[in-house]
């Protein structure tokens, strides 16, 4: 990743309070256009919240988020999304009752035209427009290695495949930077190998990632940058090898729970 590689995302003095509580305190970072990012730290240091507040679904106590730029904070999720940003979450979010394609293309569907008139009388361009929210959604699954399994109910697909399913749901948004929320949380080591396969296809593909995970190795050997959090403060940040060197690092994570 080149020193002078342009921001797509910038954080700026961020922080978050629930009550007494300060979840965020001041918190800035700024993500580079064509790089995987990761945020780690220990339970509790405020990364979810992080998340949560870059995507629009809390509003920030202070601070600004910025993508391309251009101010985000302040506006809604789908608002923010359909800038270019999004996300998937920690606890999986998928219509279970529905196929995996037609969770995919829930998904493009913030992107399509047809309004209300065009869903009813069932006109040439709305028909045309159905028909290209499913090939993409076919191509999508295709994609993140989910071709065989359109049909199936998305409940009924294996945890590691709700992730990936996940995943090429927030594909259809056609984001510039998608947000991943522990991705390969409760996987075997083969799964997340694949998982890291993917995340590497994405990024060459022209995704810029930000990654939120507990599994220090992965982290460390995928990401370009890292951010550690330690109660809603950031107390390092750098390349893998700098952050893993770092004391304040190692006293409060790597040498530490890592669960």
């Amino acid at each position: 990743m080149a020193a002078n590689a342009v921001t797509l995302l910038r954080v700026v003095g961020v922080s978050k309070r629930f009550g007494g509580l300060a979840a965020l305190d001041a918190v800035s970072l700024e993500v580079r256009v064509g790089e995987i990012y990761g945020l780690i730290g220990p339970n509790g240091a405020g990364k979810t919240t992080l998340f949560n507040c870059m995507t629009g679904l809390y509003d920030l106590s202070s601070g600004e988020v910025h993508l391309d730029d251009e101010p985000v904070h302040g506006l809604k999720p789908h608002q923010i999304a359909l800038r270019g940003f999004a996300r998937t979450f920690q606890n999986i979010r998928l219509f279970p009752n529905m196929t995996a394609l037609e969770n995919v293309m829930v998904g493009r569907h913030p992107r399509t035209h047809a309004g209300v008139i065009g869903a009813v009388l069932r006109d040439r361009r709305t028909r045309a427009e159905e028909r290209a929210i499913r090939e993409r959604a076919h191509a999508l699954m295709d994609y993140v290695g989910l071709g065989g399994r359109s049909r199936y109910l998305a409940g009924h697909l294996s945890y590691g495949d709700q992730r990936r399913l996940e995943i090429a749901r927030a594909l259809a948004t056609e984001p510039r930077l998608l947000a991943l929320d522990e991705p390969v949380a409760g996987m075997n080591p083969s799964e997340r190998r694949q998982m890291a396969d993917l995340f590497l296809k994405l990024r060459e593909g022209g995704t810029t990632l930000l990654l939120i995970e507990h599994d220090v190795k992965l982290v460390m050997g995928l990401c370009d940058r890292v951010a550690v959090l330690e109660y809603g403060r950031k107390i390092a940040e750098g390349t893998p090898e700098v952050v893993q060197r770092d004391p304040a690092v190692i006293a409060a994570y790597l040498g530490g729970e890592q669960g």
